[in-house]
């Protein structure tokens, strides 16, 4: 059962832009309950400075206020994971890395991202399925 996911920082920009679209949709079930997001400090930090840069905050139409409220509420539900074990270099863009280790660091059930690509052979490596945030919607029961 897909239950505990880390979210790329392309879900979480994607869920912002639009409440029309899957992203959106895969937030809403975390806020639900029905899935439980997992990330390190510094995968959340991203979260925060992607959200506040200039080109997205146009796009979203968020005040700074709006998402820190965001980034608050995100951070309650979240189940924090620690990080015992970096297995870098696996992927081809650094910076996903830290997304990776949250994954398999916190064991989760899926790694959800608009960049299947970059992850695919390492999510194969792991065990971690890598889906798209509408591949996600038909995996959560109820």
């Amino acid at each position: 059962m897909l239950r505990r996911v880390v979210l790329d920082t392309s879900v979480i920009v994607a869920a912002l832009r639009t409440r029309h679209g899957a992203a959106n949709r895969v937030l809403r079930l975390v806020a639900e309950g029905r899935l439980v997001p997992l990330a390190t400090p510094p995968l959340f930090l991203e979260y925060e400075d992607v959200l506040r840069r200039p080109e997205h905050r146009l796009v979203h139409g968020l005040a700074l206020d709006a998402i820190d409220e965001f980034l608050e509420e995100l951070a309650a539900l979240i189940e924090p994971v620690d990080v015992h074990f970096h297995w870098r270099p696996q992927l081809r863009d650094s910076s996903d890395e830290m997304v990776l280790e949250a994954a398999t660091n916190g064991r989760a059930d899926a790694l959800v991202t608009y960049n299947i690509k970059h992850f695919a052979a390492a999510g194969g490596r792991f065990g971690i399925p890598i889906l798209a945030p509408v591949d996600v919607l038909g995996k959560v029961k109820g």
